[in-house]
């Protein structure tokens, strides 16, 4: 893999503990029956969402009188083999790093064969809905990332 937040692979893909099946519709593939290039992002998007619901952050943030609110900061995909109509995937996500107010996510697609796919990294920041600035993690918050 050509990924730079790639180290070690093997090892890299052994510190995953959570992921959500994906299967690939007609409409996110182009006129090659290939998964259009864009959709990736939408597959992290819903990956970490139930992740984060997952690990119980979901609920505090989507409370109408809650203070914060996660924002993307970046996000990249790499790619590595096609991925076409109906298949099934499985997109892994893991928290790699946690900062004051930010987590760097990294996600690992496999198909049904167990073959890497794609695999991607991004950094989400917790916001004050207020200020529009960090709002640094509770210690709480910070242990709600380590894996189960």
């Amino acid at each position: 893999m050509r990924a730079d937040y790639i180290q070690n692979p093997e090892e890299w893909a052994s510190g995953f503990f959570y992921s959500v099946p994906v299967q690939v519709r007609f409409s996110e593939t182009d006129m090659y029956g290939h998964l259009n290039n864009t959709n990736n992002f939408s597959y992290f998007e819903f990956a970490r969402i139930e992740y984060f619901k997952h690990i119980g952050l979901m609920n505090d943030w989507l409370d109408p009188k809650g203070l914060t609110i996660p924002v993307v900061a970046d996000l990249q995909c790499d790619y590595v083999k096609q991925v076409f109509f109906d298949e099934k995937l499985q997109i892994h996500v893991k928290a790699a790093s946690v900062g004051n107010s930010s987590v760097d996510i990294h996600y690992h697609a496999t198909n049904e064969k167990g073959d890497t796919v794609f695999t991607g990294r991004g950094s989400i920041v917790q916001i004050n809905k207020t200020t529009g600035k960090g709002s640094p993690w509770t210690e709480q918050e910070k242990s709600l990332f380590l894996p189960n």
